[in-house]
């Protein structure tokens, strides 16, 4: 098996020795430790009953995280639970080479789980309704099979124009556009001082995945639209929500909003300009917003608000899992403490700080997501791609991004939606 692992021991702090970091780095100590051996038999005991002590390890994709924020998750888990150690253990090319550790048995006690139907899920994990999060949670059922709980995911990912304040204010654009006539104008307004409008990064293909999946499905207000194409034998038509997507950014392709040789753009350079105000704005998920900093600007000037797919007061905006989804071994010998470090991840390590919190109750850490939710966005969530619909889509040999491309350079976009009908037809 062909994989990359690290593996880093958790740093063992006891008593009064202990000290916070990080988000939640408030830990209460005691000089004499009698408090603190209180507190620590508290933390042994889950609703379980049972005791939260031993060693486990988590299987990760996030292989830049192994030595230096997973130390510090290591020490901050071990000071709540003193009995109990953490060991992370990261790979590449997560999904292939964790299915081949679930095909040989050689599972973590915890692990992102890979993408397998919900209906083998039992074969591998332990449910997690005992953490008592199911009511508090979005996307219980994603993981889910027969009523039980299977898997939660660290957070909730979302998309919305990601823009770059200064070029904003340099433009005279005084208010976010909540119209799509509105961000047309501001479009103008933009073009006008010499900034690209918008970055599509049309030849990198996917993405344009948005406007391929999510704007559809927000202008339905289903978030099983895009399942629903098994219905039909003709679900791509301009009237409908694919077309009426794809016609936005088709305009402002013929308008000149975007990079002005759609051909030839570059996904890495494309980040650099946007720090430096070259391209204003982006259409992506908030997961973007990191990476944008990296590039050269300031976290003050980077801002993000739901696209205006039309010229309605509110708009629907669709809320998917993120790609990690805790899972717990159903074979671990330390069970207790697998299902004690989930809930802790969810609640306490603030994994999920760049991603909208998968508790309904909990508000973003993120600024930009923040100014994202005063918008008071609509939300979808995203159902699951079905295995009808999957089967189909690759019988079909469909990439969605594909479609986006060919309708926005045709001559005649009916065209590429008869041909692309055609396939699904034919597929079925």
């Amino acid at each position: 098996m062909k994989k990359q692992t690290s593996i880093l021991l958790a740093t063992m702090l006891l008593g009064g020795l202990l000290a916070g970091c990080g988000n939640n780095g408030n830990h209460a100590s005691n000089s004499n430790g009698s408090s603190t051996d209180t507190a620590n038999s508290a933390n042994q005991q889950e609703s379980t009953g049972e005791e939260i002590s031993g060693t486990i390890t988590y299987l990760s994709n996030r292989t830049d995280l192994i030595g230096n924020t997973y130390d510090e998750y290591a020490k901050r888990f071990n000071e709540k639970y003193p009995n109990a150690h953490v060991e992370f253990e990261a790979i590449k090319d997560f999904d292939q080479n964790a299915k081949v550790r679930l095909s040989s048995r050689d599972l973590p006690d915890v692990m992102n789980i890979p993408t397998i139907s919900n209906a083998e899920l039992p074969n591998y994990y332990a449910p997690l309704d005992d953490l008592g999060l199911n009511d508090r949670i979005r996307f219980k059922d994603y993981k889910s099979f027969e009523g039980k709980v299977y898997g939660i995911a660290s957070g909730v990912e979302t998309v919305g124009i990601v823009y770059n304040k200064k070029a904003f204010a340099d433009a005279g654009i005084t208010e976010i556009p909540t119209t799509l006539d509105a961000f047309y104008a501001a479009a103008d307004k933009l073009k006008a001082k010499g900034v690209v409008p918008f970055a599509s990064n049309f030849k990198e293909q996917w993405p344009l995945y948005p406007f391929s999946k999510e704007v559809p499905i927000a202008i339905a207000g289903d978030g099983n639209f895009y399942n629903d194409r098994v219905k039909s034998d003709t679900p791509y038509t301009l009237e409908g929500p694919f077309g009426e997507s794809m016609s936005i950014i088709r305009t402002m392709y013929e308008k000149g909003y975007l990079e002005a040789d759609v051909n030839s753009t570059n996904w890495e350079q494309s980040k650099k300009d946007f720090a430096t105000g070259k391209f204003a704005m982006m259409y992506l998920g908030q997961w973007i917003i990191p990476q944008l900093i990296s590039a050269g600007t300031t976290s003050d000037n980077v801002g993000f608000f739901p696209f205006p797919y039309n010229n309605e007061s509110s708009h629907n905006t669709v809320l998917s899992p993120s790609s990690g989804v805790y899972g717990v071994n159903k074979d671990s010998k330390n069970i207790a403490v697998a299902k004690a470090f989930v809930k802790w991840m969810l609640e306490e390590s603030g994994a999920g700080d760049d991603m909208l919190p998968i508790f309904k109750d909990a508000q973003s850490a993120l600024p930009q997501l923040q100014e994202y939710e005063s918008f008071k966005p609509n939300y979808i969530e995203l159902t699951p791609d079905t295995i009808e619909s999957t089967e189909r889509t690759n019988k079909a040999q469909i990439t969605k991004e594909a479609i986006v491309q060919e309708f926005v350079l045709a001559k005649n976009p009916q065209d590429v939606f008869d041909d692309y009908n055609k396939k699904w037809t034919e597929a079925k």
